[in-house]
């Protein structure tokens, strides 16, 4: 998946969504990368698109982005 700007979405990146700018991917199905808390046997069978922890919206899984979604960092930078 990739954001509105057109950047690949990675794991551990950092994104705002709306008011929350304290999301984090945390796996990434489109490429088979997944954080020790959200494991592959817990989201593969999804299949495609990328999931984001946020402080107030929860997990949320994305096949497309929201307009609105915006990253903030790359994880580790």
């Amino acid at each position: 998946m990739k954001y509105w700007d057109g950047q690949d979405v990675r794991l551990g990146d950092r994104v705002r969504l709306g008011d929350d700018d304290g999301g984090v991917v945390v796996c990434s199905l489109d490429t088979g990368e997944y954080s020790e808390e959200h494991p592959e046997s817990a989201w593969g069978y999804l299949k495609r698109g990328v999931m984001i922890l946020f402080p107030k919206y929860g997990l949320i899984h994305y096949e497309q982005p929201e307009e609105d979604l915006e990253l903030i960092a790359r994880a580790g930078a």
